[in-house]
């Protein structure tokens, strides 16, 4: 909105004393600071709220892993109101609305992704709340095949809209990967459609898989924004591309508000959610933001990179597909299950190996520090 206003009153601001308003308009920085400075202060002042009335409507989580030593160490979340995304989300939707140049069709295509996917992450949080009322312990929310339909259908409308507003830009139809200065690939429409499908539902499911421990998912994905700011405005603006000798894509800028956005939400939702969580996101919250920063790779053809930045994330994943995979394969070979980890996704496995709660947090937290380091050392690099 503000970023119109500017716009629309641009010539009046210039012969006003409110002339310094047009920064909203004319430097996408100060757009990306002022989101997450936004979000995070709509974070901290709405997250008392959200917590107490999550409490009064009785949506508290329920620790039952199947598993009699875990359910021992996660007793004590039992009770814990879930579906705080919800605030995440409110927060990003907010500030986007506000700051962000709402006639980009990236703008609006990262809107229906972050509402499409916190709306399923919502039903499945509240099937397994109202199941647990049912029949105390369950967890039963969606499928996994349900979740997967719908996250797969919206990552096949949002590629092939993507790929076809983008199509005559070859920058914005091609694959690039660190230290190479060119692309490496260019898709058409079906290949970009497949790998933008595997990006997105990929991004959604691991961001969900590694939300099971006290601040593990906001503090990896305010890493992961960060990084994603900074990627973001250097594809966005004409100047940086150049020098650095990255592809330019002026719309793709405006992903430079939305990983603000991320990165003040996650960081205000952090305050509440660190050890002893006051709330937890759920799959409200973690399917959306990973299927937001999936496409946002998209958009700015970083998807690569978001394999390197979010490196926690993808082992998260990896392990229990792993894990289910040898299970599987040694139950049909030698008629007995037999497992790689302790137990999926990897961070339970380290904390059946002893390691506390937070000492697992924090040091994911340093290996996604070191990662993101790494990945932005790449830019120079090239």
């Amino acid at each position: 909105m503000l970023y119109w206003l500017t716009e629309y009153f641009q010539a009046r601001l210039e012969a006003s004393p409110f002339g310094f308003l047009r920064v909203f308009h004319k430097f996408i920085t100060f757009q990306a600071v002022a989101a997450v400075i936004l979000s995070f202060v709509t974070v901290m002042f709405a997250g008392p709220w959200m917590i107490n009335w999550l409490r009064r409507q009785k949506i508290g989580d329920v620790a039952n892993f199947d598993e009699a030593k875990m359910n021992e160490l996660m007793k004590n979340k039992s009770g814990t109101p879930t579906m705080g995304g919800l605030l995440i989300i409110g927060a990003i939707v907010s500030v986007a609305l506000l700051l962000a140049d709402l006639t980009n069709f990236y703008v609006t295509m990262a809107l229906i992704t972050l509402v499409w996917l916190g709306a399923v992450g919502a039903v499945d949080d509240w099937l397994k709340l109202t199941a647990a009322r049912r029949q105390k312990g369950s967890r039963q929310g969606l499928s996994g095949i349900e979740k997967l339909l719908f996250q797969i259908g919206l990552a096949v409308i949002l590629c092939y809209f993507t790929w076809n507003y983008g199509r005559e830009l070859v920058p914005a139809t091609s694959l690039y990967i660190p230290f190479f200065k060119s692309p490496v690939l260019e898709f058409n429409v079906v290949t970009y459609t497949i790998f933008g499908v595997l990006v997105i539902v990929g991004a959604s499911n691991a961001v969900n898989l590694t939300d099971g421990l006290d601040g593990l998912a906001p503090g990896c994905m305010t890493l992961t924004a960060f990084s994603f700011i900074v990627l973001s405005l250097i594809v966005g603006d004409e100047g940086l591309s150049s020098a650095l000798l990255y592809h330019h894509l002026p719309a793709a800028g405006q992903m430079a508000v939305f990983s603000g956005a991320i990165l003040g939400a996650c960081m205000g939702f952090l305050w509440f959610n660190c050890n002893p969580a006051r709330v937890f996101m759920g799959d409200t919250g973690s399917l959306a933001l990973g299927g937001l920063i999936g496409y946002i790779a998209i958009v700015v053809r970083q998807e690569v990179m978001l394999l390197i930045i979010g490196g926690i994330f993808a082992a998260e994943a990896i392990s229990v597909i792993l894990q289910v995979s040898y299970f599987k394969y040694t139950r049909i070979r030698f008629g007995q299950g037999r497992r790689i980890f302790l137990m999926s996704p990897l961070h339970h496995h380290f904390q059946k190996k002893g390691w506390t709660e937070t000492q697992v947090v924090v040091r994911f937290w340093i290996i996604s520090a070191m990662l993101t380091a790494l990945a932005l050392a790449t830019i120079k690099l090239r």
